[in-house]
């Protein structure tokens, strides 16, 4: 069974976010609601999104913020909502990052259609991107090889699993809750520690022989794979 997408909506106006919560979760989407820019930022950074929409006027941090500061870091597709509709409001969204941009008031079914076209585009671009490099560290995730500074370095298929969520999401805090739910699924009922014990697995193989570190910890929060990445 596939695992439902996850939507961040960060929208000040708790009537809205709560409707467009609503929709989505009948839809079949997993949601979370942020209700200011500052909190907002802090969900964009610290967990795996597939979408966020993202409205413009938000106390504490305005979205055009937001969405600068999230798209420095990730590409995770980003739709902007707002009143303001006007072509220089338009633009100012879509050079700050934005993938897209909707007025208000919209028709749910509008944005659904948009959402599903990002969802689809940004599954073709994962599919195609086969070979994944941080730093001197390099994954061909069609033969399953992997190789760091150019030596082949042996993975099980869960080691291979979690190390291709890391190197798909480099220089992200990725939670444990996270690499549990996308790498072992939501129904798993074994340890609860099995992240941390996968990922001094990794370690062993991929960072003590060589140098520098490229696991690192963020203590309370996960783990981050950190590194320069080529495409």
């Amino acid at each position: 069974m596939n695992e439902p997408h996850r939507i961040l909506v960060v929208e000040d106006e708790e009537d809205i976010a709560e409707f467009l919560a609503m929709e989505f979760e009948y839809e079949g989407y997993k949601v979370t609601k942020a209700f200011d820019g500052r909190e907002g930022l802090k969900l964009a950074l610290e967990q795996k999104w597939d979408i966020i929409l993202l409205d413009v006027m938000l106390p504490e941090m305005n979205g055009m913020e937001v969405c600068r500061r999230v798209r420095a870091v990730s590409n995770v597709p980003i739709i902007m909502l707002t009143a303001r509709g006007s072509v220089p409001d338009r633009v100012a969204g879509l050079d700050a990052g934005a993938d897209d941009y909707l007025q208000k008031p919209f028709a749910i079914e509008e944005l659904l259609a948009r959402i599903r076209v990002l969802l689809r585009r940004n599954r073709a671009s994962i599919a195609e991107q086969k070979t994944l490099t941080v730093q001197d560290l390099t994954m061909n995730t069609a033969t399953r090889e992997v190789f760091r500074q150019q030596k082949p370095i042996t993975l099980t298929a869960r080691e291979f699993d979690l190390l291709e969520m890391f190197m798909r999401n480099p220089n992200q805090v990725l939670s444990r809750d996270l690499l549990l739910e996308r790498v072992w699924g939501y129904d798993y009922k074994g340890e609860t520690n099995i992240v941390d014990v996968y990922v001094r697995y990794l370690r062993q193989k991929i960072d003590v022989p060589f140098d520098p570190p490229l696991i690192h910890t963020v203590r309370g929060v996960g783990y981050m794979l950190k590194g320069a990445t080529s495409s």
